[in-house]
């Protein structure tokens, strides 16, 4: 049985971002139960030249619904990453998982051929959908998952791995 682009690009946005927003209830409930400022998660980073929870979190909401809109043929929603409370950061996953339960697999499924082009200020990045999805987005989307977890983890949140995987369906 073959995996159609739907089910390996949306349906593993969906359930990351969902283990996502348990980690950080996780979080916001480590900070009041310590007694801790939730801005000092937040603003937390791995190394100085790395960037903050909030902007990792909008990273990777960012490369999950570019991801679907560009494979589906729709506009990006746009978000203006003023994020910077643990409600504000849940309210950006639970917007991004609307927008992505929003689109239909036919929109997506068949667009492994498709050309995505991408425009940085400083280059133009071109690609097909499934080298985009696997070599592009998945890379980016889960480096982004996995360092806003590592800086809850080292700051202290009782986090494991079974909360980054989730639980197996």
């Amino acid at each position: 049985m073959s995996i159609t682009m739907y089910q390996a690009s949306v349906s593993v946005f969906i359930r990351m971002l969902d283990n996502l927003s348990v980690i950080l209830d996780k979080a916001a409930s480590h900070a009041e139960a310590k007694k801790i400022d939730p801005s000092i998660f937040i603003t937390a980073r791995l190394a100085p030249d790395m960037y903050p929870l909030s902007r990792q979190i909008q990273i990777a909401t960012d490369m999950a619904k570019g991801c679907a809109a560009r494979l589906a043929g729709l506009d990006v929603p746009s978000y203006e990453d003023n994020e910077t409370t643990f409600l504000e950061l849940q309210t950006r996953i639970a917007k991004t998982v609307a927008f992505l339960h929003s689109i239909d697999a036919e929109q997506i499924n068949g667009s492994e051929e498709k050309p995505i082009t991408l425009r940085t200020p400083s280059r133009e990045l071109s690609f097909l959908g499934q080298p985009y999805l696997l070599h592009f987005v998945f890379p980016n989307f889960y480096f982004h998952i996995t360092t806003a977890y590592a800086i809850l983890r080292h700051n202290g949140v009782a986090i494991g791995k079974l909360d980054f995987v989730g639980n197996p369906d």
